[in-house]
């Protein structure tokens, strides 16, 4: 369903995540993320008519009580009723506190499926439910870890395998140890500091090699960190090291990959990683330490 007014476009939010109502009609809430648990109905369809009723004219999103109607019976979601100062975004009329009690009910008696079907999830799930599973999923698909670009491709993981591969150029690598040099002839600037992402195949995994300098305060700061292509659970069976030196010294990290759930920038300024200070990345390049060569090596091992 379209806005009626262009205006009302600008408006459209992401939809929140609202628990169900109090009902014990709706569904066991430990079964909302397990397809397993969720009544499998191949045969239950909703019309489109039916889901475009329960879809805000504003955000597009679906409606969640309370459900907001005007003196026409025109509906709205209660995240934008604010936004549109309480005029109905349809008649223009005001919108006063109706509540679309027939609508919440019609939605209470609906069971839809996941909208993450088309990568496996086969559960049916309660109206008032599947928006909370739908942010929990186990099949929900994953963003790309590419860190040079806004990248807004999803998918799963061999589709981002291919994805970094062909449209990002990464370097892929077969094996668990890994051996890079990082050379910048000025490195008082922090801008395009950034390796290509390396991506490691191992024990039947991937996992992305990051490795740049940020700024922390007035001065750059470098950061090599490790993310697993796979949901955390998975990512705490494995476990990796990082190691780099020179002149006599060495500094070691040990940690475990961070799911790629997290995004890059998140684990990048959680500071999860191996911290090299500018002095010390210098010392550790030796010569006139007015160019910054650092060799990182490292490898990765799955706990048993």
């Amino acid at each position: 369903m379209a806005s009626a007014n262009p205006f009302f476009d600008d408006l459209r939010i992401k939809p929140e995540v609202i628990d169900p109502p109090q009902n014990e009609d709706i569904m066991d809430s430990e079964s909302v993320n397990d397809p397993t648990q969720a009544a499998i109905k191949p045969n239950v369809t909703v019309s489109s008519s039916v889901r475009e009723l329960l879809e805000c004219p504003v955000c597009l999103n679906a409606m969640y009580p309370p459900i907001h109607q005007c003196s026409n019976g025109h509906t709205l979601c209660s995240g934008c009723k604010p936004r549109v100062h309480n005029r109905c975004p349809t008649c223009r009329h005001e919108l006063g506190n109706i509540r679309c009690l027939a609508l919440e009910k019609v939605a209470a008696s609906l069971e839809l499926p996941c909208k993450y079907q088309s990568f496996g999830c086969i559960g049916i799930y309660p109206y008032y439910s599947k928006l909370k599973h739908e942010s929990q999923c186990s099949y929900r698909p994953y963003s790309c870890p590419y860190a040079g670009s806004e990248c807004t491709v999803i998918g799963d993981i061999p589709y981002l395998v291919s994805h970094l591969k062909d449209d990002h150029k990464v370097d892929m690598h077969n094996g668990s140890t890994f051996n890079h040099r990082y050379v910048k002839s000025n490195p008082h600037e922090v801008e395009n500091a950034t390796w290509m992402l390396t991506v490691f195949s191992c024990f039947g995994q991937y996992f992305c090699l990051h490795f740049e300098a940020f700024q922390v305060g007035i001065s750059p700061v470098y950061i090599a960190f490790l993310r697993f292509m796979g949901d955390d659970n998975e990512a705490k069976n494995y476990s990796y090291s990082l190691e780099v030196g020179g002149n006599g010294r060495k500094m070691v990290w040990q940690g475990v990959p961070r799911s790629i759930r997290d995004s890059h920038r998140k684990v990048r300024d959680s500071f999860d990683g191996l911290i090299i200070q500018r002095n010390m990345a210098l010392f550790f390049s030796g010569g006139d330490r007015k160019e910054l060569k650092l060799r990182v090596t490292g490898r990765i091992w799955k706990e048993q």
